[in-house]
């Protein structure tokens, strides 16, 4: 029996024409009747397919028709249902932030790559750093910061110059960026079972914002993150290109 399959596409022309091509072959099941879904685009489409959908525990496999596509497959016309049949699925778990601004608003968000605090202003982010209730930096000086899970580490922290992490190696990554105080800090390494709290210091001087992956908030007083075991989202690659594999493959180019 053939998969039931929901097709999704971003706004770009090509990913519109592949959306066309493949829904007049395929059709197109309903979303919440579907036993895959299909992404076209890069991976900004497929963040935003895999919080859209996460309800659903439906597997997504993404076809990349953007500029970055490592949470996606190389794009072809042909033979989608044996590469269905042939997947290699990998199992993430979202990072969950909860932020509170200087006014008091609080906000919640989930994350598939990674949580990060930015400057909003030209001087400097002072931010105080705290795991699982013991304050371990007191103060950093920097750009920002972030915490990023394995399947975002190649994404924003490593051009961060943080490390790559393994699928599955259970550790998060915390990354500054241009790190002023202490001099050159590289980061840590925390269990993926660790709660995260920053503290902005003198926010009305130094502002700060925060995203979860794509989604920002601005002018935050205190940001809170761990990693989420209750939500799975299921990705999907083409056999032999699972995000194990990407993940060695991009240490050594």
């Amino acid at each position: 029996m053939s998969a039931r399959i929901h097709f999704k596409a971003n706004g770009t022309d090509i990913s519109q024409a592949a959306l066309a091509r493949f829904q007049a072959q395929f059709g197109d099941a309903p979303e919440e009747d579907c036993d895959v879904i299909v992404v076209f685009g890069g991976d900004g489409m497929m963040l935003q397919t895999l919080h859209s959908t996460q309800h659903l525990n439906t597997p997504v496999f993404g076809m990349n028709c953007g500029t970055v596509g490592f949470l996606t497959n190389k794009y072809s016309d042909d033979n989608l249902e044996e590469r269905l049949r042939q997947v290699e699925e990998e199992i993430l778990n979202p990072l969950r932030m909860h932020s509170v601004s200087t006014e008091g608003v609080e906000h919640d968000q989930l994350a598939i790559n990674e949580v990060s605090l930015l400057r909003a202003g030209p001087q400097a982010a002072k931010l105080r750093i705290t795991v699982d209730g013991h304050v371990r930096l007191s103060e950093l000086i920097c750009d920002g910061a972030l915490v990023s899970t394995p399947a975002g580490s190649t994404a924003y922290n490593y051009s961060a110059h943080g490390p790559i992490l393994p699928i599955g190696s259970d550790v998060l990554a915390l990354t500054p960026m241009a790190a002023f105080r202490p001099r050159r800090w590289r980061g840590a390494l925390l269990p993926k079972a660790a709660k995260v709290r920053f503290d902005v210091l003198e926010p009305e001087k130094r502002p700060v914002m925060v995203a979860a992956d794509s989604r920002s908030e601005q002018d935050v007083l205190s940001v809170e993150i761990y990693s989420d075991p209750t939500i799975e989202h299921r990705i999907l690659f083409d056999e032999g290109h699972g995000l194990k594999e990407r993940l060695l493959r991009e240490q050594f180019v």
